[in-house]
């Protein structure tokens, strides 16, 4: 099961699991490029035919083959599935990929960077002191945390007890919540703090597991744009 993928890059994804189990496999494309939905368009002037763009891009904005326009942008978690795949498959061999510099947050009028080591977590003002203190035992946490080992709980039933009550247990404040449920867990909205913990624990675990990877971000971006992926598994 690939969650949240559009449907040509998960074609190519599965072609490429049965190439290396020894099948043959034909692949046909709709267009002249890579990728169907998810494609990164390039040149500029390409992105302006397919959205009947009046004209032609402004000298301001340079060269057009400069330019790989996600129609579907996202990042890649540094120890996701998806890398997990393109390890297994030998996809690798294709693609370049960069670490994204850092990752910020909005909050009370001002833009934060997200910690990624130690020191800037104690340096970072999204927190007070004992905060961090307390943010930093609920890391300890969830790092340890394993949903088949019941010694790892500390009480927690992770099936049945909230977020709420999980961040009630270490005694996190509102801040805290905030960012750990939107920058860290990368919910949209709220609506996970009434459901049993563990798919919450899972996605902190694996920010923190990819973030260990590279050391400046958790997140993973393909050089020339995520068409590239499609590609990738193509070849």
């Amino acid at each position: 099961h690939i969650p949240c993928l559009p449907s040509f890059l998960q074609e190519c994804i599965l072609s490429g699991i049965m190439s290396v189990n020894g099948k043959k496999v034909l692949h046909m494309d709709r267009n002249s490029y890579y990728g169907g939905e998810s494609a990164s368009i390039t040149p500029l002037e390409d992105l302006y035919k397919r959205f009947n763009l009046p004209g032609t891009p402004p000298e301001s904005m340079g060269r057009g083959r400069d330019w790989n326009v996600d129609l579907i942008p996202k990042f890649l978690m540094a120890n996701g599935q998806l890398v997990k795949m393109l390890l297994y498959t030998e996809v690798t061999r294709y693609l370049d990929f960069k670490v994204i510099e850092g990752s910020f947050v909005y909050k009370g009028g001002k833009i934060y960077k997200v910690p990624s080591t130690e020191a800037e977590a104690l340096a970072s003002s999204l927190m007070g002191l004992f905060e961090k203190r307390r943010f930093r035992k609920f890391l300890v946490y969830v790092a340890n945390f394993d949903e088949n080992d019941p010694k790892t709980f500390e009480g927690v039933d992770p099936k049945k007890t909230t977020m709420r009550d999980v961040y009630k247990k270490f005694d996190l404040g509102q801040d805290v919540i905030d960012f750990t449920g939107h920058a860290l867990a990368l919910y949209r909205t709220d609506d996970y703090l009434d459901q049993p913990c563990q798919e919450t624990i899972n996605r902190i675990k694996l920010y923190s597991e990819s973030l260990a990877r590279y050391g400046k971000s958790p997140y993973l971006y393909p050089l020339y744009g995520l068409g590239e992926l499609p590609q990738g598994f193509a070849r």
